[in-house]
């Protein structure tokens, strides 16, 4: 519901006024209590001050993905990112090429400070919450002194991690200049595939090694650009005499079960991670990071003789990804909305895509007819709906009713709604303040307000 930036230039110094838009609610979404109370922005804020979903995307292509523009936050990369691409996909841009083409590209700022933390922490002061390090941008914040009015709020998280971004180039410049310089595809594949251990950080690694230790390269992905690369701080022997199948148990273990992990990641090139030379550490890192020089030529040397437990390993990535497209494959529960990753557009489709942006919303009914791509085809009544409701036909409004309905109460008790009133219920027996009473009242009245009659439907 919200989005804000600030355009810097290479030194982080700020370049004209930043951008605050709040994005207007579609009334088929029913936001996340949590969310609400920790964003504290209301549905009835966002119709009130946003703009529609399509004229953000428009704002957003226009003025902030200018050609040459780095797009940098905070965990957007794993997070942010996702709702981007899928904001492009709903109102007819390409999902992907805002943070590539024009000579724009992107680079997330979390993994580089975790980085810093392990290889060197001097010049910054590091929060740690019951005896673990953290670097929550709010406690990153405060514990620097950075200017952090408001977490969660999307312009001050903006405001602070820019001070933190200053904090860290100018007290190690040279570690974040390697890093800006090795952020793209083509310098990552370079250091991954060099046949040479190297330094890793990632949200993944042991907080009890900060987050970071050297890796080596297995083997390359044989779909993606991407490698499959092993922790060196881990003796390969241990995993030997495992079938494929129990190591791809170990690699990806069922949520909540207490399995040991298998010391292998999936390394992916476009994502911006935090890699550098085994060189750059010096005795200080080593400790922090608890890194056995030996030890590390040791298991290196036992993974390069070990060419069975490599193939192993590429039969157990083998089934942990049949296992993710067999979930992945919704079939008949699929909607449009959730088929953003089943395939590229053509230029064809992209021609579509743009007729379908430049069309006159009352228009954009009697175009369905002529697209010959499914997905676009399928996507245009609900485009309409979102963001052009005013426009519909009587016939329009009452299919997107029925569709209102089916996505708001299919699944009985597993239900949008079902799940709302149950976290709603969870939250009212809690001991709220004032402020927190607000943000749930509202919300509670915003969803009574769009919620469809379901008196002619079978679900509860």
């Amino acid at each position: 519901m919200q989005f804000a930036g600030q355009r810097t230039n290479e030194n982080l110094e700020p370049i004209g006024k930043p951008d605050n838009v709040l994005v207007k609610l579609a009334d088929d979404v029913i936001p996340e209590p949590d969310a609400v109370l920790v964003h504290g922005i209301t549905p009835q804020k966002s119709l009130e001050e946003g703009l529609g979903e399509a004229d953000f995307a428009e704002f957003f292509h226009e003025k902030v993905a200018q050609p040459d523009t780095v797009f940098v936050g905070f965990n957007n990369i794993r997070f942010d990112d996702e709702f981007m691409r899928m904001m492009n996909y709903r109102t007819f841009y390409d999902p992907y090429q805002w943070h590539w083409k024009d000579g724009r590209s992107r680079w997330d700022m979390m993994d580089p400070i975790r980085m810093m933390r392990a290889l060197r922490p001097e010049g910054l002061k590091w929060p740690v919450v019951d005896g673990k390090p953290t670097v929550r941008l709010e406690l990153m914040a405060k514990e620097n002194g950075l200017t952090h009015d408001n977490a969660h709020d999307a312009l001050s998280d903006v405001v602070a991690l820019i001070e933190l971004t200053q904090k860290f180039k100018t007290a190690q410049p040279k570690l974040f200049s390697y890093l800006l310089s090795v952020r793209d595809k083509k310098s990552v594949a370079k250091l991954v595939e060099s046949g040479q251990p190297f330094v890793y950080t990632s949200g993944r690694y042991s907080n009890d090694n900060e987050k970071t230790s050297v890796v080596y390269s297995v083997f390359k992905h044989p779909r993606r650009e991407s490698a499959i690369v092993y922790d060196l701080s881990h003796d390969p022997d241990e995993w030997s005499d495992k079938t494929p199948e129990e190591l791809a148990h170990h690699w990806k273990p069922p949520y909540g079960e207490d399995v040991k992990r298998l010391p292998v990641k999936v390394l992916q090139y476009n994502r911006c991670p935090a890699i550098a030379p085994y060189g750059v550490l010096d005795d200080d890192s080593k400790k922090r990071i608890h890194l056995d020089d030996k030890a590390v030529a040791v298991n290196k040397k036992k993974l390069e003789d070990n060419v069975q437990l490599k193939e192993k390993l590429q039969k157990a990535l083998d089934i942990i990804e049949n296992e993710q497209q067999a979930k992945f494959d919704l079939g008949d529960a699929a909607t449009v909305d959730d088929q953003l990753y089943s395939g590229f557009w053509t230029p064809a489709d992209m021609s579509e895509m743009l007729k379908v942006r430049m069309s006159d919303p009352g228009d954009l009914g009697k175009l369905v007819e002529s697209v010959k791509n499914k997905r676009t085809r399928e996507m245009i009544p609900l485009y309409k709906a979102r963001n052009y409701h005013d426009k519909l036909t009587p016939e329009e409004r009452d299919a997107w009713e029925d569709y209102r309905k089916t996505a708001l109460y299919a699944g009985g008790k597993s239900s949008r709604m079902a799940k709302f009133s149950e976290r709603m219920q969870q939250l009212g027996s809690k001991q709220l303040n004032d402020h927190d009473e607000y943000l749930l009242t509202e919300l509670q009245l915003y969803v009574e307000s769009i919620i469809p009659d379901v008196e002619e439907t079978d679900s509860p």
